[in-house]
């Protein structure tokens, strides 16, 4: 009943948009300009007989008009409504279905009438009963439960090939995973993430859950309301599973969100900087002093990087300088750390000129040597050498053999007698250290 009064309104007021009024104004329309401007013509319009013919008229395009529209609206024609979700009927709890489309297209065939009818109505229910079926393959017909028995209709696709599962669980344990970390201050560091609970249950069928290799709630930073040094609760953690390549298995977790204990600090050190002459300085010269205008900074990161970290290296280009410099040098962030607090610094380099001299009775460090062995020198030659130290004669005057350390690296070297390449370091980075023979023998033995 509520449908035909309904379609008896829309017959209504589509006449009434197209006929009645349209007509109703253009014949006041009319009457005013006959009025205005033809006085005479007045009187013959409103005779009872030119009312009359005037009426005639007017019906015969109403007969026409309408008798065009009826023709119209009877003609059987289709239309389609696409992506109509499919209702599924089955237990969920004891059952997975594999195999089930998400939509469906419906094709609507009828009078236009009876299709402008259907369209307003929001009941176009398709679905898929599967309650009284068993384990296995299928193929299932779906139905559509229209509002208008005068339309008939078709749906793509209107069969399903089905796979019904045996739903089984399983207890898994939770890892975490912090995503948009960069989105978090790089001075601050997530320490500590402690969730309400340790363990999860999936549900699936059987093979599906083979294929998860583990389960991660996804704390995401976007999610963290002005995130500062403190402990933070965080809560709708979604928990997602995964595959052992990494691609997400869609299976159903209980629950399907965590709460989660946020713990935020700011770890941070300060350390020195070191100064690194990199390049040739200009024949017969070597640096007096090089000074910069930052001695220390101050880092932050995780604790266990900052701790491993006792200065930052810069690296001062000295390549081919003859006279006092100033430099802008870099400040690189070394790996690990999140933020530094200074980028640059302006290093002054001042020149002298180059003297040499050698120091005798330099010991050779042995490193790299494996756990079952033993090392030794061959001779006494080998075992200490004479080291070239060039620079300006003050930073060479203050050097002793203390200053300076010869190492040779024995790391994959095995049992017998091996020729080494000896590495010279010294502890004034002003000055130039070359050692004045490039290897040494040492003999390897087993323990």
């Amino acid at each position: 009943m509520i449908n035909i009064k309904h379609l008896f309104k829309v017959i209504f007021k589509f006449f009434d948009k197209i006929i009645f009024t349209p007509v109703t104004k253009f014949s006041v329309a009319v009457s005013e300009f006959v009025r205005d401007r033809f006085k005479g013509f007045e009187k013959t319009f409103t005779k009872k007989s030119s009312l009359l013919l005037i009426s005639l008229f007017l019906s015969l395009l109403v007969f026409f008009f309408i008798d065009t529209k009826s023709l119209t609206i009877a003609e059987t024609t289709a239309e389609v409504i696409y992506g109509q979700s499919v209702k599924t009927i089955y237990n969920e709890e004891a059952y997975v279905i594999e195999g089930l489309p998400k939509t469906v297209d419906i094709t609507l065939i009828g009078r236009k009438s009876d299709l402008y009818l259907a369209k307003q109505l929001p009941t176009h229910d398709v679905s898929i009963d599967l309650k009284d079926l068993k384990p296995g393959s299928h193929k299932v017909t779906l139905k559509y439960k229209g509002a208008i028995d005068s339309i008939n209709y078709k749906l793509d696709p209107s069969i399903a090939s089905v796979v019904i599962y045996t739903k089984i669980s399983e207890v898994r344990s939770i890892d975490v995973d912090v995503v948009n970390q960069d989105k978090l201050n790089s001075r601050l560091v997530i320490s500590d993430i402690k969730l309400e609970r340790e363990e999860v249950i999936i549900k699936d069928a059987e093979h599906k859950l083979k294929e998860v290799a583990n389960i991660k709630a996804l704390v995401d930073i976007n999610n963290l309301t002005n995130p500062d040094v403190g402990t933070i609760e965080l809560t709708d953690i979604p928990l997602v599973a995964y595959d052992n390549k990494g691609n997400i298995v869609e299976t159903e977790t209980v629950p399907s969100k965590v709460t989660a204990s946020i713990t935020i600090t700011s770890p941070n050190k300060v350390v020195p900087i070191k100064l690194i002459p990199k390049g040739n300085i200009a024949f017969g010269k070597a640096i007096n002093t090089i000074t910069s205008d930052v001695s220390e900074v101050t880092i932050y990161g995780e604790q266990s990087v900052i701790d491993a970290i006792t200065s930052i290296p810069i690296n001062v280009n000295i390549d081919k300088l003859d006279a006092d410099k100033t430099i802008t040098a870099t400040i690189d962030k070394p790996i690990g750390v999140k933020y530094i607090s200074k980028n640059s610094t302006i290093v002054n380099v001042t020149i002298g000129e180059e003297v040499s001299k050698e120091m005798e009775g330099i010991k050779i460090n042995i490193t790299g040597l494996s756990d079952k062995f033993n090392a030794f020198a061959v001779s006494k030659e080998d075992s200490e050498i004479t080291v070239v130290l060039k620079g300006v004669d003050d930073v060479i005057e203050s050097l002793d053999s203390s200053s300076i350390k010869a190492t040779v690296d024995l790391k994959g070297y095995g049992v017998g007698v091996h020729e080494i390449t000896i590495v010279v370091e010294g502890s004034d980075l002003r000055a130039t250290y070359t050692p004045k023979v490039k290897t040494v023998k040492i003999e390897i033995k087993n323990k």
